[in-house]
């Protein structure tokens, strides 16, 4: 246990100077069309490459921020690193954002958003910010003002890992989320299995009900992507798609897809 706590200790240690020095890195992992395969966006990612340890794994440092804290400044820096990238891509692509439960109950959560906006040059209207259902559990009036304050701004708001958490409907029925994003773990076993096909296609179903559109995380092979497509999935991503990639190659992952027939 003491040693547990030691390395602990180094790692918070590590993190906050990684924060001090810059370590903190944004991957992107790419979004396509269910139907057309094109590129519609991609989602930001914290990465963390420590100048010993190398790249840490973000289950690692992660759960790490959120317990002391520093998950709010990570977040502030993913979104303004984000944003100042993704304002070279094409007009018609989005930028998915994780907010943490921390940045959802923080009161300055509008003005620190539209700061980086005004900083940056990046359209509301292209800015997609995730939260997800646990985030969501403490049911905080504050939490419900903020989205609803940065919906007013012109940003959509998804609900990620759908049905991984409690109370789902409840959540959809409190809050118009533009987007609700199938979690990985249903994907995962489909189509060979039935309850996750039924599950996939109940969400899809009622998501269409509710106008809000679906992306289905976690596709990894083809017969998934055929699913997606099938059930009338809006997006997809995954690795069969992409893994999170620096910017640079998230450019050239746009110039190759853009090269494709839109019926791949």
């Amino acid at each position: 246990m003491q040693e547990a706590a030691t390395r602990r200790g180094e790692l918070e240690r590590d993190l906050r100077a990684a924060l001090r020095e810059d370590e903190i890195e944004v991957h992107y992992q790419p979004q396509v069309d269910a139907r057309t395969g094109a590129f519609v966006g991609a989602e930001a990612l914290a990465r963390w490459r420590h100048p010993e340890r190398g790249m840490v794994s973000p289950g690692v440092f992660i759960p790490l921020a959120e317990e002391t804290g520093l998950i709010g400044e990570i977040g502030e820096r993913v979104l303004r690193i984000a944003c100042a990238e993704a304002v070279h891509w094409p007009a018609e692509t989005s930028l998915a954002v994780n907010l943490s439960a921390i940045q959802l109950g923080d009161a300055n959560l509008l003005q620190k958003v539209s700061r980086v906006l005004a900083e940056t040059g990046f359209s509301a209207q292209r800015l997609e910010l995730e939260v997800t259902e646990t985030a969501l559990l403490g049911d905080d009036e504050r939490t419900y003002d903020n989205l609803h304050r940065l919906r007013k701004l012109g940003i959509r708001v998804s609900l990620d890992d759908f049905g991984t958490g409690f109370s789902s409907l409840s959540h959809l029925r409190r809050f118009p989320f533009d987007k609700i994003k199938i979690d990985q773990s249903f994907v995962r076993r489909i189509p060979t299995d039935a309850d996750s096909v039924a599950i996939v296609q109940a969400v899809t179903a009622l998501a269409r009900k509710l106008r809000m559109r679906v992306t289905i995380e976690g596709v990894e092979t083809a017969e998934q992507r055929a699913f997606a497509r099938r059930e009338g999935c809006d997006q997809i991503q995954g690795y069969l798609i992409s893994r999170p990639i620096p910017c640079d190659e998230v450019r050239t992952f746009m110039m190759a897809v853009s090269d494709l027939p839109r019926s791949a």
